[in-house]
């Protein structure tokens, strides 16, 4: 299944602010030479992707056929190699591109995951994987825990858009339209959840005592 203009527009405007916020990561956290930023901007843009197509078996994964993939997260990761002092002033700016890319990535994610004849739950996994993928790989190779396992309201918007768009696929409904609108929904979840400082309840913490 061919993927509309439109939804091919959003999911590289994603590629390029996922291989932004990946360079960034770099740059702040850890000193990288240039090849190290380009290497954590591209990890975060593409591998939700790559590794969604390595267990649906849809090799090579789409990355490597198309090179515009490569091209557009090495142009998001230099971006903030050169201008990162800059960019420091649209932090805001850049957490909207995320979620976007975050929204875009469950819904297509998903959505290929059951042309390759997956089941819903498997399709639902999947499209979250897509969506958070990179940033986990990011944080692995940083030595940080994954932000999606502690901090951030970041893996619930992609389940809801990926299952979401499994049902909308199920009723026969799906289209640029819907799938539009689904990722309306998961940016809206996800900025809710910054504006908000939503979080995932996590495990009480046993107070120490006193001396």
């Amino acid at each position: 299944m061919s993927q509309p203009p439109l939804l091919l527009a959003l999911d590289l405007t994603g590629t390029f602010a996922f291989g932004l916020n990946g360079a960034l990561t770099a740059v702040r956290m850890v000193r990288l030479d240039l090849v190290g930023v380009l290497t954590l901007g591209m990890m975060t843009a593409l591998g939700g992707g790559i590794l969604r197509d390595i267990l649906i078996g849809s090799l090579p994964p789409a990355t490597f056929s198309d090179v515009i993939y490569l091209g557009v997260a090495a142009g998001g990761a230099l971006v903030a190699f050169f201008i990162s002092v800059e960019l420091e002033r649209f932090t805001k700016l850049i957490t909207l591109f995320d979620a976007a890319g975050l929204a875009v990535f469950c819904v297509t994610g998903a959505s290929k995951a059951l042309v390759y004849g997956l089941g819903p739950v498997q399709a639902v996994l999947l499209g979250a994987l897509t969506a958070v993928g990179g940033g986990t790989l990011r944080d692995i190779a940083i030595k940080r825990v994954p932000n999606v396992l502690t901090s951030d309201f970041y893996a619930v918007p992609a389940l809801v858009g990926a299952a979401l768009t499994v049902l909308a696929v199920r009723l026969e409904v799906y289209g640029v339209t819907v799938a539009l609108l689904t990722a309306a929904v998961v940016f809206a979840i996800r900025m809710l959840g910054v504006r908000y400082s939503l979080h995932v309840p996590s495990t009480p913490r046993r107070e120490e005592p006193e001396e």
